[in-house]
């Protein structure tokens, strides 16, 4: 099995993104331009090299348009229910938490309406790696830039938060430059019970043809990969980016030198009643040997749904992390 096609998360609405079943994205009308300015899916009169360590994207060529999604009727009421002040309607959307006083743990459905859209998608770009570090900072000695926090939740459709969603982030350094050898500037991680993550990072360099930009995958257990970015607000190049989808802005505000911003994934996931699933976290077979609760190393295997597994990450073994629905944790042998 192919992992980095069978690989992680991802959606986002009105603030999220949406999951897909990793298969290398192709969702989205323009792709994203690759060193030499040419967009990834164009076809070639000749093949052409592959991202180098540390390189950028070249210019973009193309029209100067894309999918800038307007004010939804969600976002409005959020603004009204908040008393945000107007420009935040075009800095991002108002979350429950940013007008919040104190840091207590939000009610389980924050803003969340049955009118809610999943996260769009937007495609992977040439950057993507799998098999990131299990992290939830990838700030390391070093590393130069504005400190970005980005907190959040990751929502069913029914608005009930999702524990255990894998969230695998990648980005540019502050120069623009990817690292494309080894796993700077990219991690993943698993929201928690109450659904929300936290990644502590850098604000992202521009490079030719496109604005600022969070790359992330987010996949809840068992369920397809949503492929997205998030944007930041106010930026010069959201109006001539023709990847730029304004459903898809964080909300950012100064937090010293640093920068907090807030986003919500949707993920298109149906959490109404229905027959009792099958128990998640026991051996489905007489065969299988992955267990909750497990201590695992790099490289151990284990049998699970009659096929066999290894270990890429040292974890604990939880119900919802079965071999199959992380490929992050599990290779398929």
């Amino acid at each position: 099995m192919d992992r980095e096609h069978d690989h992680r998360p991802g959606h986002a609405g009105r603030n999220r993104p949406r999951a897909g079943s990793v298969p290398r994205s192709t969702q989205g009308n323009t792709p994203e331009p690759t060193q030499d300015g040419t967009p990834e899916n164009a076809p070639q009169s000749a093949p052409q090299p592959g991202p180098q360590p540390g390189s950028r994207p070249g210019p973009q060529p193309g029209p100067q348009s894309g999918p800038k999604a307007g004010i939804s009727r969600k976002n409005l009421l959020k603004v009204a229910v908040a008393a945000v002040p107007l420009p935040m309607l075009f800095g991002g959307v108002a979350l429950a938490r940013d007008t919040r006083a104190t840091d207590r743990p939000l009610v389980p459905t924050p803003y969340c309406d049955d009118g809610d859209d999943p996260t769009p998608p937007q495609i992977e770009g040439p950057y993507f790696k799998p098999d990131s570090p299990l992290r939830a900072s990838l700030i390391e000695p070093g590393t130069q830039g504005v400190r970005l926090t980005v907190s959040g939740y990751v929502f069913g459709l029914t608005c009930r938060p999702i524990p255990h969603a894998l969230l695998d982030f990648w980005q540019a350094d502050a120069d623009g430059a990817y690292d494309n050898t080894g796993f700077r500037l990219r991690g993943h991680q698993f929201t928690d019970a109450r659904g929300a993550f936290r990644l502590t990072t850098i604000v992202p360099g521009l490079y030719p043809g496109r604005t600022r930009h969070l790359h992330v995958k987010v996949q809840a257990p068992n369920e397809p990969v949503l492929t997205t970015q998030l944007y930041f607000p106010g930026e010069p190049r959201n109006t001539t980016d023709p990847l730029f989808n304004s459903a898809l802005l964080m909300n950012v505000r100064p937090a010293g030198p640093a920068r907090e911003a807030t986003f919500d994934f949707v993920l298109r996931v149906d959490q109404r009643p229905g027959p009792t699933p099958t128990p998640t976290g026991t051996p489905t077979g007489p065969g299988d040997t992955w267990a909750a609760g497990t201590d695992y190393r790099p490289g151990d295997r284990v049998t699970y749904g009659g096929a066999p597994y290894a270990c890429l990450q040292a974890h604990t073994a939880r119900a919802g992390w079965e071999p199959p629905a992380v490929p992050a944790l599990w290779q398929r042998l």
